[in-house]
């Protein structure tokens, strides 16, 4: 896979993680997040760095688990919506969920699909998942829902006799590379 094409694909979940550590880095720290809004207060620049995690995968309890693990270790941790969906008492299906698919309810886990983790900056690596099991599950939970999205897109083209849904089909290529690549390197670890 080309370097800028792996750049573009990388991108799509770390645009966020990448615009809030440049903040950081101009001496703004992350204090609250609304859906569109993000608030920052003056600090010292560099003084924290950040990483955006999806959970859109995860029932309420596992995010929830996973929420509070992260700050018990110290880190500052904030939920963050993908989408801009303001009705209340909507209900989404996530077949890509874990477990055979899971309901999310504004209650739940419905615009609350990412976590914006904030750590004091020491100088050293900030990584959430570090085994290469854990990324290949983690990359797993990212192609799911796109590889969900192109199986129904191709169901619709082949009705309609488009093809132009084929371009869905990238990001289910570039995370498979990243389970794929990850996969190998657990093996050349052992």
């Amino acid at each position: 896979m080309s370097k800028k094409c792996y750049r573009f694909f990388g991108g799509l979940l770390q645009t966020q993680e990448r615009w809030l550590n440049k903040m950081a880095q101009r001496g703004y720290r992350l204090t609250a997040v609304g859906k569109l809004a993000y608030h920052f207060k003056e600090c010292q620049p560099g003084k924290v760095v950040y990483k955006v995690d999806f959970i859109g995968h995860k029932s309420h309890r596992n995010a929830q688990d996973y929420h509070d693990f992260l700050e018990d270790v110290g880190y500052k941790v904030f939920y963050k919506n993908i989408n801009l969906n303001y009705s209340i008492g909507k209900l989404k299906f996530r077949p890509w969920a874990e477990k055979g698919g899971r309901i999310a309810t504004h209650q739940t886990t419905f615009n609350r699909e990412l976590l914006i983790v904030e750590k004091e900056n020491d100088g050293r690596p900030f990584e959430l998942h570090t085994s290469w099991e854990d990324q290949t599950e983690y990359y797993r939970s990212i192609r799911n829902p796109w590889l969900t999205l192109f199986v129904m897109l191709a169901l619709f083209a082949v009705i309609y006799g488009s093809w132009h849904f084929f371009l869905w089909a990238l990001p289910v290529v570039f995370y498979q590379y990243q389970i794929i690549k990850a996969k190998k390197e657990s093996k050349v670890q052992e």
